[in-house]
């Protein structure tokens, strides 16, 4: 039973994480998210518990070479949480807590600390390593 509209089909909303024998039984993961955790070295739901789901978009950003759609963190935590024993809740669900924390995470980074000024000097100066 697939409902595409909702993310999150009836019989997952019932389901637990203990019988979800396989990645692609979470609720929002199909075949390409399944691939995405696979290539994180996590073969089974099991496996999810207790991770970190914004160190594993980081980490699949750097082991594919590619910035992925944050869509991709919403269904990581919408994963992550439904292992841990949370509610089966569609992907999107989690875009607000999302943007929450990597903003709340750009205010402290030190990058976030230099002045305007400082940015732009470093811009000037990268754009004109790039030229020679």
């Amino acid at each position: 039973m697939v409902n595409v509209s909702a993310g999150v089909t009836k019989s997952m909303a019932t389901r637990s994480a203990k019988e979800t024998p396989t990645l692609e039984d979470l609720p929002n993961v199909g075949r390409a998210i399944a691939a995405d955790l696979r290539r994180l070295g996590i073969r089974r739901p099991s496996q999810l518990k207790g991770r970190n789901p914004y160190a594993l978009y980081q980490r699949l950003d750097r082991v594919t070479a590619t910035r992925h759609d944050p869509c991709v963190l919403d269904t990581f935590i919408a994963a992550v949480r439904f292992v841990d024993g949370g509610p089966a809740k569609p992907w999107w669900a989690y875009t607000t807590e999302r943007k929450r924390v990597v903003a709340a995470r750009a205010r402290t980074s030190p990058l976030a600390r230099r002045s305007t000024k400082g940015q732009a000097k470093i811009l000037v100066v990268s754009r004109l390593s790039a030229r020679r």
